[in-house]
């Protein structure tokens, strides 16, 4: 396997002022990070840390590329994987996705303002790219109620001095998420609101040598949850008192333990509950004898997404013979995929020349074949061929992209389905696959 991006960095978190990724050593600190659990386990694989001022700076100096490539004047983010993507804070992430009270605006001339609550400033002082702390970013309901007009062109306000002040006045400005009121009042301002979403997928999709590393860690940190939760899977699933939850809790304690942050789904299913894929787990009590199949789609160490699959069998009988030609099947489809990907590889090209499915698999097949990753399942999306709109993804990989390939083999009227999904990097002269969890050998026939 190639070994692009890493350094030689070593891992010591209780010696200095600095941790090994070049932050504060501060116990009371208010920047969250990995735990000594983390950086322990990390030393012991051999692994070197990134350098988060570094990985900060290409982050936003990737935003104000894309901002000036596109003759805008500033990009405008409320999305929180956006902001976290600009300033490295965090505020309360899950809440903010539905309640929108913080805003991150970075100018053409790459200065950076962060609306926050108003009582917490403070959560991006640590991080000297963001120029500004601001408040009264909020024009949701449950906050402005019924002047929410009144808010939105308060804070509007703000962004046409900063456009006058660092964009030269510059009227085209792309925006991400936004209330209604918000974009009526940009709009009633004569600002030009260009697609947002556009601007920061793109931003986000090449990936910096020390979001690698970081991508590497968190990875390591969620292949030893998984790991933590096999072993309780295997030795506590059919004793008629432990439930999908219970396996699946297992996961989300070993991700906080090691500073990783949360599952965005609850995807795990045991035996007939795995057909259809995207029930989510529950109160089921599994039997022995049975297949478990999980997707992580966990935000883990550093913030980083590792969305990784893997289906057991766990019991003492052999699987069924249609269980394992669809586990084979799907190691084989994974397998074949990855192997086509290298820069410059057409993502349409791709779809047209990607691993078929035989007519039995079709109705189950997972919604893409492969997908962009990084603070989350990011762009692009990679169709199946009958799923394919010409245009959507005409686009070509580029080093540093890292993609999630998947498969998700079982037939429309079966009691079972297979889940396997592989983390991979877009390297100079191929891919590498940062995914080391083994295959279960019981549906590999072994």
């Amino acid at each position: 396997m190639n070994q692009h991006y890493r350094d030689t960095r070593k891992i010591d978190p209780n010696k200095g002022a600095l941790l090994g990724d070049n932050t504060p050593n501060d116990n009371d600190r208010v920047e969250i990070g990995p735990t000594q659990l983390a950086f322990a386990e990390w030393e012991d694989a051999g692994l070197a840390l990134p350098d988060l001022q570094v990985m900060r700076k290409f982050r936003l100096e990737r935003l104000v590329g894309e901002v000036n490539t596109r003759g805008y004047g500033a990009v405008l983010m409320f999305d929180p994987l956006n902001i976290r993507y600009a300033t490295d804070s965090t505020n309360m992430q899950l809440w903010n996705s539905h309640n929108p009270f913080r805003a991150c605006m970075v100018c053409a001339d790459g200065y950076m303002v962060m609306w926050d609550y108003k009582t917490a400033p403070f959560l991006s002082e640590f991080n000297p790219l963001v120029n500004e702390q601001r408040s009264d970013a909020s024009m949701f309901y449950f906050v402005a109620g019924d002047k929410g007009e009144q808010a939105a062109e308060g804070f509007v306000a703000q962004v046409m001095d900063l456009l006058a002040e660092h964009a030269g006045g510059n009227s085209r400005i792309a925006v991400d998420k936004i209330m209604v009121a918000g974009y009526r009042a940009m709009s009633a301002k004569g600002l030009e609101v260009m697609e947002g979403e556009e601007l920061t997928e793109h931003a986000r999709s090449i990936k910096g040598p020390d979001e690698i590393l970081a991508m590497r860690c968190a990875s390591d940190a969620c292949e030893k949850a998984c790991y933590e939760m096999e072993r309780f899977a295997r030795s506590r699933m059919g004793d008629g008192q432990t439930s999908e939850d219970d396996i699946w809790a297992v996961l989300h304690a070993e991700n906080i333990k090691r500073g990783g942050e949360w599952i965005e789904t609850r995807l795990l299913a045991t035996g007939p509950r795995t057909n259809p894929w995207f029930q989510e787990c529950g109160p089921r009590i599994p039997n022995h004898n049975e297949i478990l199949a999980f997707d992580t789609d966990l935000i883990g160490s550093y913030g980083i997404c590792i969305d990784i699959s893997r289906t057991w069998w766990i019991g003492d009988e052999k699987p069924r013979q249609d269980m394992i030609d669809a586990y084979r099947f799907a190691v084989e489809h994974i397998e074949t995929n990855k192997a086509m990907i290298e820069p410059g590889l057409n993502i349409e090209d791709w779809i047209a020349r990607s691993h078929r499915l035989p007519e039995k698999y079709q109705a189950r097949k997972y919604s893409c074949l492969a997908h962009g990753v990084g603070l989350c399942d990011e762009w692009p999306l990679v169709a199946y061929p009958d799923k394919m709109v010409p245009g959507a993804f005409d686009h070509p990989l580029k080093p540093g992209m890292t993609l999630c390939v998947e498969a998700l083999i079982g037939e429309e009227n079966g009691d079972f389905c297979i889940k396997l999904e592989d983390q991979v990097l877009v390297t100079e002269d191929g891919f590498e696959n940062l995914t080391s969890y083994p295959h279960d050998a019981a549906l590999m026939g072994a």
